[in-house]
């Protein structure tokens, strides 16, 4: 892509911000249907009792980059609940980081001060890495290379109760078309469990976090957040919600898991560069497995595996998604090669997380119910 997501985020820090029409839905009228869980911190409308609470301060995030001399912001224990408040500025000028909100007619309110004062804060990596606006680096203790890391989803809350998506000139997936820059706020139905842009238009809320990602291993040294990696990163697996599971391979001593770019809803490939690009209070519980080295991200669900395969060229990336499933068929559900691979053609389903992160991604769905004489146990 000529221009990466993140870089659009730059330059609209420098432009004046597209007005909404909600067509009829005046702001006031849905942000009146806000109910506890959508614009409160998850620690307060969730039953979960975290071990640690990563707030969104400055001295907390970490702006576009991982990296295994990024110090950490927090430590925690192996088996540690811990809830980590995320933001997103997508949209808000560094600059005049208020106008978004008084433009768009949204509250100035905690949220909106902790944005503005990250903004105001944090810096850019020096040597010019961009990218998206993280919390952490969070250090769990016992976490060594070799190890692989089960990072549980127990919950997903929204601080604000909005998010932002844009479309713009040379970005998204087909970028000679889009001819005008333009940003839409979409506004949370609480009650309902939707985002709405304008009247006959409602977007289910299946909140998941864009980016979750391990340190990778030092020889690598810093690495933009925008595309996605065998440490993880800005998967934007859409199927990562609330009651899910990632598996991370660990390159460095506690891992430093890091998080953010959080996402009220998307389709399948991102396609317009974005998704609904909301802050999101992630709790998660880590859980160390020593000597289980993995070589790419995996993730479970209730009812499926899923399978990750990266690369620049989408061709590439579908083949990886095939050779992870063929493995993990073989590997850990004990079928041979050419089984699993009849199995893969015949019973999975491979779908394209996203075509805009530089490096595009592909993940395969392995139903859990097709292999009728194993019994799956899950945490949920």
């Amino acid at each position: 892509m000529k221009t990466s997501r993140r870089s659009f985020l730059q330059k609209t820090s420098r432009n004046s911000l597209a007005l909404l029409s909600t067509g009829g839905l005046t702001a006031q009228s849905i942000l009146d249907t806000k109910t506890s869980g959508i614009n409160e911190p998850a620690s307060k409308a969730s039953v979960i009792k975290p071990d640690h609470v990563v707030r969104s301060l400055p001295e907390n995030m970490v702006w576009g980059y991982f990296g295994a001399d990024v110090p950490p912001a927090y430590k925690v224990k192996d088996g540690d609940v811990v809830e980590i408040q995320t933001v997103n500025p997508s949209g808000v000028s560094r600059t005049n980081p208020e106008e978004f909100y008084t433009k768009n007619n949204l509250p100035l309110d905690q949220h909106a001060q902790e944005v503005i004062a990250i903004l105001k804060n944090v810096k850019p990596e020096p040597s010019g890495i961009r990218g998206h606006m993280l919390t952490g680096p969070v250090y769990i203790d016992g976490a060594q290379p070799g190890d692989s890391l089960e990072i549980r989803i127990l919950d997903l809350t929204f601080p604000a109760g909005f998010g932002v998506n844009s479309v713009w000139p040379g970005g998204g997936g087909i970028p000679d078309e889009v001819k005008t820059r333009e940003t839409f706020v979409y506004r949370y139905d609480a009650k309902r469990k939707m985002a709405l842009l304008k009247e006959g238009l409602e977007i289910p809320l299946k909140p998941f976090m864009g980016v979750m990602a391990l340190s990778p291993p030092p020889d690598m040294g810093r690495q933009s957040s925008i595309p996605p990696n065998f440490f993880g990163g800005n998967l934007d697996i859409k199927h990562l919600v609330k009651g899910t599971t990632l598996h991370l391979p660990v390159s460095v001593p506690g891992g430093l898991f890091t998080t953010g770019d959080g996402h009220g809803a998307q389709g399948n490939g991102e396609v317009s560069g974005v998704a609904i690009e909301t802050a999101i209070n992630l709790t998660v519980k880590f859980i160390v497995h020593k000597g289980k080295a993995l070589k790419q991200p995996r993730a479970e669900t209730p009812t499926h595996f899923i399978a990750v395969g990266l690369d620049k060229d989408l061709n590439k990336a579908m083949k990886n998604a095939l050779s992870e499933a063929c493995a993990f068929i073989k590997d850990e559900l004990g079928f041979t090669f050419n089984e699993a691979l009849s199995i893969a053609s015949t019973g999975v389903d491979f779908e394209v997380s996203q075509v805009v992160d530089q490096t595009l991604g592909v993940h395969a769905m392995i139903p859990k119910s097709i292999f009728t004489k194993k019994k799956f146990e899950y945490w949920t």
